[in-house]
């Protein structure tokens, strides 16, 4: 039996910040004490001062790329930039290839990452316009959710049949998680810029072509949907103010019936940035306007958008080197997204205690996760120690991702991840890994 003993630490757990200890033993949480020099015999002692202990960060959409696409980025990989960024568990999409929408190939990406993946893991199984059966066979106890494209982002995993939706949403008891663009807005907007620009059209008509109108038409249908037949939903990477007015946060997250989820790149850029970041922040949904980012925030903040993941979506520099029809959207995030809230922290537009709501606390309740997301006795030990002094500038030099670029290369966050602790296993210390024990499927209790 191991015992590892965190000292004088500033813990971030369930609103409130204090000066203690936390004990681990084997995998779990043995004590948490506001004792900052508690004690246990034997225990491997941390000196944790001036280091903020908080829970691991869950996100909640994640696309690792395997089985099919593992020239952008591996499952291997991808955990290890996570954990290194504060990311304990992460959740990952169907659209890879083959896709993951029969239950034989989700096993297979179970066992996958229970082989390799230095972080806890749980994967979407994906919706079709022709496999409900298969929809229905998934374990809810296993599985964080039902994944479906209401707007071709990737592939061909677009389920646009009203009856098929219909069937989905009536049918399906757990959770489900959608991309919401309606596919004919988008693909009349296309042909309009496409005949003014042809080829050159410029990266600054993303969130013209993928616009506003597009997401609202798609968000609200599927709001409508749930609630026509009372369905778990949760609304993924909301890209406008707009989308904002139809959630709510006059009930608490344990009842809500509908949720949603902002992204790390949604909350940080807008779009004067397309000038110069171009290929590198184009992502479905894209990134809007200035006042779109605020109302994201203002929504955040008051509780209608309940948490805080990134869409980490690698591809080549190769392939976001080409024109705009033919670079792909989605980026690199995972490796930062702790420390870009930590920044948001330093300039006070959310409380460290916000932070670890929403990107902790809330996603475990949101999709009642068991024994993770809190710092609590009994508890799976996932725990980042956070330097809030030691900044870390992003370079090529430090990126963890297959895909070896990252749109915050040349920024330089106010802090830095420490130490972090996987199931009680100290997976990485300042800059090196143990990978002598991986991470393990997160269950549910629903």
């Amino acid at each position: 039996m191991s015992h590892t003993l965190i000292q004088n630490a500033s813990i971030v757990n369930e609103g409130e910040v204090f000066v203690g200890s936390v004990l681990i033993e084997n995998d779990t949480i043995a004590e948490v004490s506001r004792d900052p020099n508690f004690t246990h015999d034997g225990a491997e002692i941390i000196d944790a001062t001036g280091l903020f202990l908080i829970p691991g960060a869950i996100d909640d959409q994640v696309h690792f790329r395997e089985p099919g696409l593992t020239h952008k980025a591996e499952i291997y990989t991808e955990s290890k930039a996570a954990v290194a960024g504060g990311v304990t568990t992460y959740m990952e999409m169907p659209n890879t290839n083959p896709q993951t929408t029969t239950q034989a190939e989700l096993e297979k990406k179970f066992k996958r990452a229970s082989d390799c993946s230095l972080a806890n893991f749980s994967f979407f199984f994906g919706a079709t316009n022709d496999n409900l059966d298969e929809v229905l066979a998934t374990d809810a106890n296993n599985v964080c959710g039902i994944k479906i494209f209401m707007g071709s982002s990737t592939g061909n995993m677009l389920v646009d049949r009203q009856e098929t939706l219909a069937n989905i949403f009536s049918k399906t008891p757990m959770l489900i998680a959608t991309h919401c663009e309606d596919e004919v807005t988008v693909r009349a907007n296309s042909a309009r810029y496409k005949a003014q620009f042809g080829d050159q059209v410029p990266f600054t008509a993303h969130p013209l072509i993928r616009s506003a109108e597009a997401c609202y038409i798609s968000s609200s249908a599927a709001v409508a949907l749930a609630k026509k037949y009372d369905t778990r939903l949760h609304i993924l990477h909301i890209s406008t103010a707009k989308e904002c007015t139809l959630f709510t946060n006059d009930i608490p997250l344990s009842e809500k019936r509908i949720t949603a989820e902002a992204c790390i790149h949604h909350l940080w850029f807008n779009d004067s940035f397309y000038p110069t970041k171009g290929s590198h922040i184009k992502w479905n949904p894209a990134v809007k306007t200035e006042a779109d980012r605020l109302g994201i925030w203002e929504a955040l903040l008051d509780n209608r958008i309940d948490v805080i993941a990134t869409d980490h979506a690698p591809h080549t520099l190769e392939e976001k080197s080409g024109n705009y029809w033919d670079a792909p959207s989605g980026g690199p995030l995972v490796q930062h997204s702790v420390l870009a809230m930590m920044d948001f922290v330093k300039s006070g537009q959310i409380s460290v205690e916000r932070m670890v709501e929403k990107m902790s606390h809330a996603v475990a309740e949101l999709f009642q996760i068991r024994k993770r997301g809190y710092i609590r006795k009994g508890y799976f030990a996932d725990l980042v120690l956070v330097d809030p002094k030691t900044p870390t500038t992003v370079s090529k030099t430090n990126l963890l991702y297959k895909c070896g670029w990252s749109p915050f290369e040349g920024h330089t966050f106010s802090s830095s991840i420490n130490r972090v602790f996987v199931n009680g296993h100290e997976a990485y210390t300042k800059g090196a890994f143990d990978e002598s024990k991986k991470g393990s499927a997160i269950t549910f209790s629903r």
